[in-house]
């Protein structure tokens, strides 16, 4: 119903302070009755988010207390900036993991300075953002491919799952990439602490089963009462379960970061990647989410929130944070109707760190270990997998370069490489299009592949070919192979046509491909005619001198005209053996 979403007005009827902040053009719509389903949201939303950021601290290598930070500020400046009615802003999996692997080598185990990196990353993310808002480049996440992401999914899911396993089974565990740590657990799997395993595997239970029975409820909220109150009425933190220990209590301080760009070599790297992971990511939940709901969200408003999301978090002592569909989801069904959820999320988030932080200080790290553990299995889209296998063999190596690639790399250098490599073999692919030879269809005057439909008519003495990409400087000497070996294997040549139907554009090399394909024909005595250009392409080939050459190639070129004057032609010479004019 139309009164079910707040009004947001046209951008081109608004002023531009307005249109900046979304949050100006919802709120003065706000209907009362909206309040209550975005007071629960909220409020469900921070019962989700307190368990979940505290693990996602843990794999960032940071305190407990920074993931709860993230929310409590991302979630605010969303509110204001962002254009989604249910994205909820916080820790990510991924992110948590890219940050805390990346910023490992950086820090050389100073806490501190660890800390101050990650808000640095968060700062310097939140300045690429806006730089990616000003310059209009909200395009960007196409770079990165959903088949790329399918890959690199899995692969973190993969990686994450080896960096909690050693907190499941109570030993030290290591390594700087997935294989190594296979390898280090392995060899240490004889010191298993059964207690912390025992603690770690019940937990894992209670979770799987929650999300199974109880989806989209706090289930990891519930969990983390019982493991804490057994903790406190139980000695078991005598037998080697380790605990969060005391959470600060009171607010965050807003503060720049301690560190400058400068002071960290590499920095830019990891906030690069943050937001392109980060970005893409948020954007995939906002538009999932709206489609469900019949609304819009702005690609390019997006960054700005984002941005101003990662800046608040900066200045808060946090670390990069993105719009997550899992955490949008549970506010999703929680019932949010508008941001104001995120508000209610935050507040709800302030009460429990000045009021409840005592509580959790008995919290088993073993269980944020599984609360890692549960939420990344879904990140191994197994059906996606299989689909890619079934529909298209080229995507799915790309989606296990990506795989491989962040096994083999990590994180940071498995997503950039990801990236590269399915540019890679996108391009390789375009360098090797397919060149379909035409042939009539039966009763038609139309043309179509000789090799998928070999019910069609092959005229004799003649080859017509259609390159089935843009004619470019690196396809440009594949095409003309692939056409002259066809040429050499043609009895009685007499006519060679290019369709260029599938080719939105020719370059300069395409233009000299083809000129030199039609020298080669001219000293046979073949002539070439080209059909179906598209309207860039004639400008081009016409500025190459091409027309003069082969002849008219307007835009009421066809195939079949090029077919027909050259039967035309035969008819006047007289009959013969192989003369096309008898077979029209």
């Amino acid at each position: 119903m139309a009164d079910e979403v707040p009004d947001v007005k046209s951008s081109n009827l608004l002023p531009p302070w307005r249109t900046l902040i979304p949050a100006a053009q919802w709120l003065p719509g706000y209907q009362a009755r909206w309040l209550k389903s975005d007071l629960v949201a909220g409020i469900t939303l921070a019962a989700y988010a307190i368990p979940v950021s505290m693990a996602y601290s843990s794999l960032a290598g940071m305190p407990p207390h920074a993931g709860i930070y993230c929310y409590l500020l991302g979630g605010l400046c969303y509110a204001v900036f962002g254009t989604s009615r249910q994205l909820a802003i916080g820790p990510t999996s991924a992110i948590a993991l890219l940050v805390g692997a990346t910023v490992a080598d950086m820090a050389g185990g100073d806490a501190a300075r660890w800390a101050a990196i990650a808000s640095l990353a968060a700062f310097v993310m939140a300045g690429l953002c806006l730089l990616a808002w000003l310059l209009r480049l909200s395009r960007l996440v196409s770079f990165i491919s959903e088949t790329v992401l399918l890959g690199f999914k899995a692969g973190a899911a993969l990686t994450i799952g080896m960096t909690q396993l050693p907190k499941l089974f109570g030993v030290e565990g290591g390594g700087h990439h997935f294989f190594e740590r296979v390898w280090i657990l392995a060899g240490q799997l004889g010191e298993t602490n059964l207690v912390v395993l025992g603690f770690g595997l019940a937990a894992l239970a209670l979770l799987v089963l929650g999300d199974r029975f109880l989806p989209q409820r706090p289930v990891a909220l519930l969990v983390v009462a019982i493991a804490t109150l057994v903790m406190w009425l139980t000695p078991l933190e005598d037998f080697g379960v380790a605990t969060v220990g005391r959470l600060p209590a009171g607010l965050p301080e807003l503060r720049f970061p301690a560190l400058r760009p400068s002071d960290v070599d590499g920095i830019l790297p990891l906030s690069a990647a943050c937001f392109l992971l980060a970005y893409i990511e948020g954007i995939s939940a906002a538009r999932t989410l709206a489609s469900r709901h019949d609304d819009e969200v702005s690609p390019r408003q997006e960054l700005l929130a984002l941005g101003a999301a990662n800046l608040a978090v900066a200045l808060g002592q946090g670390f990069p944070v993105a719009g997550g569909l899992s955490q949008s989801a549970v506010n999703d069904k929680a019932g949010a109707r508008t941001p104001l959820a995120l508000v209610f999320a935050s507040l709800t988030l302030t009460v429990c760190l000045l009021l409840l932080t005592t509580l959790l200080s008995n919290l088993p790290t073993v269980v944020l270990a599984s609360i890692v553990l549960v939420a990344v299995r879904g990140l191994i889209d197994v059906r996606g997998l299989r689909q890619l296998w079934q529909v298209s063999r080229f995507e799915f190596k790309i989606a296990i370069v990506a795989l491989v690639g962040v096994l083999l790399l990590g994180i940071l250098k498995g997503v950039l490489f990801a990236a590269i490599a399915s540019l890679l073999m996108l391009l390789a692919g375009a360098a090797r299009p397919h060149v379909a030879f035409l042939g009539r269809i039966p009763g038609t005057r139309r043309y179509s592949d000789l090799q998928r439909h070999a019910e069609n008519e092959r005229l004799p003495g003649v080859v017509i070919f259609r390159t089935e990409s843009s004619l470019l400087y690196f396809n440009a000497d594949h095409v003309r192979q692939v056409v002259w070996d066809r040429v050499q294997t043609t009895q009685d040549l007499r006519l060679v046509v290019c369709d260029l139907s599938d080719a939105p554009f020719v370059d300069v090399a395409g233009a000299n491909m083809l000129s030199a394909l039609h020298r080669d024909l001219a000293k046979r005595g073949v002539p070439l005619r080209i059909a179906e250009a598209h309207a860039k392409a004639r400008d081009l080939l016409r500025a190459m001198g091409l027309e003069e050459q082969l002849g008219y190639f307007g835009r009421h070129a066809s195939v079949d005209q090029a077919v027909g004057e050259l039967a035309s032609a035969e008819a006047l010479e007289g009959p013969g053996t192989n003369n096309l004019s008898e077979r029209q």
